[in-house]
């Protein structure tokens, strides 16, 4: 967080108590990023808040040092909730929490889709500190789960909250609010603002402070970005180019399908790169050992949807390919964050076709063009299972069929 730190503050000044000062120099943390110098100090107060604050930047931080700290002056179980709107994203604060925790005894459970419920109703018979999870999985949970209540609840974080306001939460954001208490802190923190959270903001928070650590969809100064106008027939071989040209970096690559992600995956590894694709057509378990292979440096490229998009922080990423255009601004920019995080530098590159329009504006991206390389040679080694060249020609075809129809039907218009 030093590139994005407050200058001339330290975490004790912002009235940090010694064991979470000393959790802090464990986690490296040496100064405060600005979102969590101006957020902390509110929240040790009592105030609700919305925050927003770009992507990297600490934003879980800054929810879950004060949290923590009002729990060794309260310790309850069920003392706080956080949802998020992935799985991975979950199980990341999670982590977090328990290393910022691990010398006060902190205790947290996660409750997301993909993992048995048995499971995780054991973990909750153990009554943890903190609950952190995915809308629908909690109401599940809220529903079903004998002897599990949040009636004694302190405090609600929606991270992402943009995205958890989206409809396809709604109806659990809902339920899970007539089960929790009126008396609460409530946290709102994204990187991404919108009218969505204005309105969640009229419902359930209090007089909160709205702490804007960043413009509403700009990108940290670190980050490189540039985008390369391409024919749409070529676009496999211009990715495959750049990833040959930067072999040496780690990156992830954004497609708008799960078939997609599959696909170029596949190809990939036929022609030696280490790649493995992450999709919520998965697993929950096919999705997390994706993340971990990829965090230990097994395979240095990783294929995803928008399910890797949101929140994910991975260090070593130095490159992020927009292989499909988002269709909106905050998903490019939730995109890009996965690079240049915490003062490091990064690039983006967005492949654009002749029928897309490069986002956001085209003014805002330097120009980059490539020639294509001729592939084979120095990456011509095959990487995978057995059953590779099965699973490559399924998803090559039911992938280009898709591509070739939707081509065919642009060229028409």
């Amino acid at each position: 967080m030093e590139g994005d730190r407050e200058e001339g503050k330290s975490f004790k000044d912002l009235g940090l108590c010694e064991q979470l000062l000393e959790a802090c120099d464990r986690m490296n943390w040496k100064y405060p990023s600005k979102i969590q110098a101006e957020a902390i100090p509110h929240a040790l107060e009592g105030k609700d808040l919305i925050g927003l604050a770009l992507t990297g930047s600490g934003k879980t931080g800054a929810f879950a040092l004060p949290i923590l700290q009002s729990l060794l002056d309260s310790p309850q179980p069920f003392f706080a909730c956080v949802l998020s709107p992935t799985r991975e994203l979950a199980i990341q604060i999670a982590e977090q929490f328990e290393a910022l925790g691990a010398g006060i005894g902190v205790k947290c459970a996660v409750l997301v889709g993909g993992v048995d419920m048995v499971h995780q109703s054991i973990n909750l018979a153990k009554r943890p500190h903190i609950i952190v999870g995915t809308p629908g999985r909690l109401v599940d949970h809220l529903s079903n789960t004998k002897g599990f209540s949040l009636h004694t609840l302190k405090y609600l974080v929606l991270d992402e909250a943009d995205r958890l306001l989206n409809e396809e939460f709604e109806k659990s954001i809902d339920e899970i609010l007539k089960f929790i208490p009126r008396e609460r802190r409530t946290y709102l923190f994204s990187a991404t603002m919108t009218s969505k959270v204005k309105k969640l903001q009229r419902a359930c928070l209090r007089n909160p402070v709205k702490i804007e650590a960043a413009s509403k969809y700009s990108t940290v100064d670190t980050l490189k970005q540039q985008y390369c106008f391409i024919p749409a027939k070529y676009k496999e071989c211009y990715l495959v180019y750049i990833l040959n040209e930067m072999s040496g970096c780690t990156s992830m690559v954004f497609t708008r399908t799960c078939d997609a992600t599959r696909f170029l995956a596949l190809m990939l590894r036929h022609l030696g790169h280490r790649a493995i694709p992450i999709s919520g057509k998965m697993s929950q378990s096919k999705r997390l050992g994706a993340l971990n292979q990829f965090k230990a440096g097994e395979c240095n490229i990783l294929i995803g949807t928008d399910v890797a998009s949101r929140g994910l922080d991975i260090a070593s990423v130095d490159m992020v390919i927009n292989y499909d255009i988002p269709t909106n601004v905050k998903d490019y920019k939730h995109r890009v964050g996965r690079t240049a995080r915490a003062g490091r530098s990064g690039v983006a590159i967005s492949l654009v076709n002749q029928y897309e329009k490069p986002s956001p504006d085209r003014n805002q991206l330097g120009f980059v063009g490539h020639k294509i390389k001729e592939l084979g040679g120095k990456n011509g080694k095959k990487r995978g299972g057995d059953d590779d060249d099965e699973d490559m020609d399924k998803a090559t075809d039911k992938y280009m069929t898709h591509r070739n129809v939707k081509s065919s039907k642009k060229m028409k218009k």
